[in-house]
């Protein structure tokens, strides 16, 4: 199930647990059901309330009751444009291997590839391009991007993503969106492939129409973001969360799942789209307005990382 819109107001609570959402109040000293009350922020509070993202998160054990982070290795994960010389000539790259479950077990996390992107997460200006290659679903692991939004493409694979907002079925042809800060697990059913925009310092935004008028590309209504759902579950072997921070990986255990948010409300959400959805509006009966020279002279805005030469 999912509730539609793009930047709505949205409530949703577990129906195993009904009136799990506090009533006319955010913060109330007793939650129902004993819940922790969490506000997750996508902005600075002081913002005006037209670009204020936030939601409040109502779950069953704190999610700062985890052990000390300590770095692990990065792999092919890089911000670190400086690794490499500036090249002009046309590059291109072929696709990314997936491994075959039989001889590497790879889950979403161990298969991310940077393969350009500009700027970086200190700064909070730039984004980067990643690729991922998967075979294996996240086993009591989820994974947090405190430097920016992820926009996932998949190319080959569906893949079921379980967030603390609820669970949204991804394909090829849909994307999705995880805001900075939100943790999520990746479920996949085979050999998985697809690629990532991180955008750093800002959200993703729908663009004024402007002179084609009040219709057309993407309607607010067809994004779906998903309802709440819960897991109440001890994890004595430890639960792993990987947590991606100023371009580097760290990770903490726990014991218990994070996703424990019996209900929440807010306009800061994990959201899909389907593009057959999106309603063109070109200009190719004749003649291509873009010029060649300007989608080349595009193709260089950002510097590619040694990692995606193949």
């Amino acid at each position: 199930l999912y509730m539609s819109g793009f930047g709505n107001e949205f409530a949703s609570e577990d129906p195993r647990c009904p009136g799990s959402l506090p009533e006319g109040q955010n913060n109330p000293q007793v939650c129902p059901y004993g819940l922790y009350a969490e506000q997750l922020s996508g902005s600075a509070f002081t913002c005006p309330r037209s670009t204020n993202k936030r939601s409040w998160l109502y779950r069953i054990l704190p999610s700062v009751r985890h052990k000390p982070f300590t770095p692990m290795s990065c792999g092919d994960l890089t911000e670190n444009w400086n690794e490499v010389e500036p090249d002009p000539n046309q590059l291109r790259w072929k696709p990314f291997n997936i491994p075959k479950s039989s001889e590497k077990k790879v889950d979403f996390i161990s298969g991310l590839h940077t393969v350009c992107g500009a700027g970086d997460s200190k700064s909070r200006n730039g984004i980067a391009i990643h690729m991922y290659t998967c075979n294996t679903s996240m086993i009591d692991k989820c994974f947090q991007n405190a430097d920016g939004d992820f926009l996932i493409v998949p190319q080959q694979g569906e893949i079921l993503i379980t967030t603390e907002f609820g669970k949204m079925m991804v394909e090829p042809n849909e994307i999705c969106v995880i805001q900075q800060g939100m943790r999520f697990s990746v479920d996949v059913f085979g050999e998985t492939r697809g690629y990532i925009l991180e955008v750093f310092g800002a959200h993703f935004e729908l663009p004024d129409l402007g002179p084609i008028g009040a219709n057309g590309l993407a309607n607010p209504r067809d994004f779906q973001t998903p309802v709440a759902w819960y897991e109440d579950r001890t994890v004595a072997t430890g639960y792993t969360i990987v947590n991606k921070y100023q371009g580097k990986l760290f990770s903490c255990q726990q014991d218990f799942s994070p996703f424990n948010v019996v209900a929440w409300h807010g306009n800061y959400t994990p959201y899909k789209y389907n593009l057959e959805n999106f309603m063109v509006i070109n200009c190719v009966a004749f003649d291509h307005a873009v010029s060649v020279n300007f989608a080349v002279s595009n193709r260089h805005s950002c510097l590619s990382h040694p990692s995606a030469w193949l």
